[in-house]
């Protein structure tokens, strides 16, 4: 898919890296996190808190009357909450996938010894896993990779471990090493997005999935916790920041 252009801050960038919004047959806009709704839709490429503040100063819904040319719609009070909901559920979802085709393992044991082989190409923790088993697994990670002595290790989920356990469906996920390197980039992809629209900045320095920069943009485009830029950039056409899928 072509780059998509933010009707918030008017750049353009590749979709991996934003958000599409579309049109529910009752007017609603709801998240479209995976492109996949038919007719138009618009994206938006900023972290969560400043979505909130410009629906919160009106600049969300003058944005929102130019890319679909003044059409009416109801914008839900809780729309940033459901873009952070949507975007949490498709990394989830994605996990599960994932580990029906047998791309991860879980469990800390077999973990450590697949990392210490070189066969991770991301590692994963739930959000309360436990820091020294973190810290344990990191560095199995790190002599796998010929890496030790370096700021490199797997990445803390927003999400904790009762999460994790529902969507691979396995008791007590703590960890997951993806060791297939296809399904890494489709995760970290995925997990990168999440973790932009958070504002936060889980990842850590020099992760393997940043290395293979599966988004385009450089280590630092997970481990800083970036979208695109966001300064706001005037003179819009009405149609610049929309798409329409069935095309």
């Amino acid at each position: 898919m072509s780059e998509r252009r933010c009707i918030l801050t008017g750049e353009r960038a590749d979709p991996a890296h934003l958000i599409r919004l579309a049109i529910a047959p009752d007017g609603t806009l709801l998240p479209d996190v995976r492109a996949k709704a038919p007719g138009r839709g618009a994206w938006i490429g900023v972290p969560r808190a400043e979505l909130e503040q410009a629906i919160a100063k009106g600049r969300m819904r003058g944005a929102l009357a130019r890319a679909f040319k003044g059409e009416a719609l109801h914008v839900p009070a809780d729309l940033p909450e459901r873009i952070e909901t949507a975007l949490r559920d498709d990394l989830l979802a994605r996990l599960g996938l994932e580990a029906r085709a047998s791309n991860l393992i879980s469990g800390f044991d077999k973990i450590e010894a697949a990392a210490r082989r070189g066969q991770v190409h991301l590692l994963l923790h739930a959000r309360d896993a436990r820091e020294d088993g973190q810290r344990k697994l990191d560095q199995a990670w790190r002599v796998g990779e010929e890496r030790e002595g370096e700021s490199f290790g797997g990445q803390r989920l927003p999400v904790d471990r009762d999460a994790l356990s529902v969507a691979l469906g396995r008791h007590n996920v703590v960890h997951v090493a993806v060791t297939d390197a296809a399904a890494a980039d489709r995760l970290a992809a995925l997990l990168g997005r999440w973790q932009s629209y958070l504002g936060c900045a889980n990842a850590a320095p020099n992760s393997g999935s940043a290395d293979r920069d599966p988004l385009g943009d450089g280590p630092s485009a997970v481990a800083q916790g970036r979208m695109i830029g966001t300064g706001s950039k005037p003179g819009l056409t009405e149609d610049e920041g929309l798409d329409r899928v069935d095309e």
